[in-house]
């Protein structure tokens, strides 16, 4: 045997190793891009709706082409246990933060629960905004965008012609609080001291449904 010959098993098994690792680094490459889209999976399910990564500060000019009303301001009321409290949210009038709390002390309210992809809350919202105009200041009604897309939601409120005041909500805190499943739309019902009269987990079909709704929960008619 020449030498040539007797190192030719040699380079061959060598091939063979190298080929092998390659082979086990691609597998281990699926298996983790696997694991990842299963997870993300399972956060949209968990979440009710996309996975969506935190957006970066929307602009001063988006805000003000949506023509939301601006939050309520704190009236000093005196607040019992309630489960908002402590929770403070960005506006999407003007991005300021609002104590929902202190905000929403004083008077019974109506926040509703909804997000830009949620294609129920896009039929309800009009009837919410026909409502609230209905009713005057008898309950304050206020929207809280259920997902990091703010941008989304301020498009998708100035597409359906709606200028309720509301807020933003990209980490589901509200939901959270109230111990409401990951469904949308989602409406609280609260008491003038900030206690929860009903989590309504549908969305309303009429003017009048709403209207029903509140006044037997909350004894306020319009």
């Amino acid at each position: 045997m020449t030498l040539t010959d007797s190192k030719t098993p040699k380079s061959s098994n060598s091939n063979v190793w190298r080929w092998a690792l390659v082979a086990l680094i691609v597998v281990v490459a699926l298996a983790v891009a696997l694991v990842s889209t299963l997870r993300d999976k399972d956060e949209e399910q968990a979440g009710g709706g996309p996975a969506t990564p935190a957006e970066s500060a929307v602009s001063a000019a988006d805000r003000a082409a949506a023509a939301l009303a601006d939050c309520p301001n704190p009236s000093g009321a005196p607040v019992a246990d309630s489960p908002l409290r402590g929770i403070t949210l960005n506006c999407l009038s003007d991005g300021r933060p609002v104590d929902l709390t202190a905000a929403l002390a004083g008077k019974p309210a109506l926040i509703n629960l909804w997000a830009y992809w949620c294609g129920p809350c896009a039929e309800e919202l009009p009837l919410l905004q026909r409502y609230s105009e209905q009713a005057g200041t008898a309950i304050t009604v206020l929207t809280v965008h259920s997902d990091p897309s703010t941008a989304k939601g301020l498009s998708r409120l100035t597409g359906l012609g709606i200028h309720l005041p509301g807020v933003e909500d990209p980490n589901i805190k509200v939901r959270k609080a109230v111990g409401a499943p990951a469904v949308l739309p989602i409406s609280v019902l609260l008491r003038a001291d900030g206690t929860v009269a009903k989590v309504v987990v549908r969305a309303f079909h009429s003017v009048e449904d709403i209207s029903d709704t509140v006044a037997a929960e909350l004894g306020v008619k319009a």
